[in-house]
């Protein structure tokens, strides 16, 4: 007689089988792709307790226990001044997961609501140096981010709009100010909505923001990316694939026909050696 899977099991099997064109097979694609995870790699997968670093976390645990290529993950999180009932949902979803989580405590929502200016600026940039920082402790190279296909598409098009700039979202990228140390994206071709009917189906209700400043704010005024968000679904009534078209420019930048383009910090403009072609 077969002994009966555990919850937990059931859903990892659910993950790769009855989730396996909307959620693994994109997961995978883009490990691949951007050859986000080599051989040897220590990764620390950082999970903030919404659904989508929770998904990666599933999905990296998946993935080392199936790969070829051997690396190892740590499941990090970083308790930056969540209130007891938040941080106790994290670590419920985490065991009904089962995903071994590795917590450290630091003040940083303290810190980014006393700021004046720019809080939710300051906090993000704070967040990712206390990760990058404890993921070297660690041991690891690299840490996983749970940013998706919408993320992408949504700040190319912020950039445009607000910052005056033709800029997407990297799969991976170098650290700056920890060298050694590599920022991976491995949900970047996933979507949101198979993310929510992947938490939907199994009734997991995960953290959406636990900023006060954030609540406080969205009351005042609808967010930025809220706005976009909006756009992109009214356009997506008219033109189901604007997402993936918009996803895809990024891929087929074309150099050539613009008047002026920024690589490694440098401006490049097109007058610069025009008489000479």
């Amino acid at each position: 007689m077969k002994r009966a899977l555990e919850p937990w099991q059931n859903m990892e099997r659910d993950l790769i089988k009855g989730h396996r064109k909307e959620l693994w097979n994109p997961f995978i694609y883009a490990v691949q792709r951007y050859e986000l995870v080599r051989p040897g790699d220590r990764i620390a997968v950082c999970v903030s307790g919404g659904k989508d670093s929770m998904l990666l976390a599933k999905l990296m645990q998946e993935l080392h226990r199936h790969s070829i290529h051997p690396f190892e993950a740590a499941y990090l999180v970083m308790d930056p001044g969540y209130s007891r009932e938040n941080r106790e949902k994290i670590e419920a979803n985490a065991a009904r997961l089962h995903i071994p989580l590795t917590f450290f405590d630091t003040e940083i929502f303290s810190a980014a609501f006393a700021a004046e200016k720019n809080p939710c600026y300051l906090c993000a940039r704070m967040r990712r140096g206390a990760l990058y920082a404890k993921a070297r402790d660690l041991g690891c190279n690299k840490i996983a981010l749970g940013h998706h296909f919408n993320d992408v598409v949504e700040t190319t098009v912020l950039a445009m709009f607000y910052g005056s700039q033709l800029q997407g979202m990297m799969p991976k990228l170098h650290s700056s100010h920890f060298p050694g140390m590599e920022l991976i994206r491995p949900l970047y071709c996933v979507h949101e909505e198979d993310i929510t009917a992947w938490s939907r189906r199994w009734g997991l209700e995960f953290l959406q923001c636990a900023c006060r400043f954030t609540e406080r704010a969205q009351r005042e005024e609808i967010s930025k990316r809220r706005e976009i968000k909006e756009l992109l679904r009214s356009l997506r009534q008219k033109h189901p694939d604007i997402e993936k078209c918009i996803f895809q420019s990024i891929h087929n930048v074309c150099l050539d026909t613009f008047p002026s383009y920024k690589t490694h910090g440098k401006q490049v403009w097109f007058l610069d050696g025009y008489e000479e072609e």
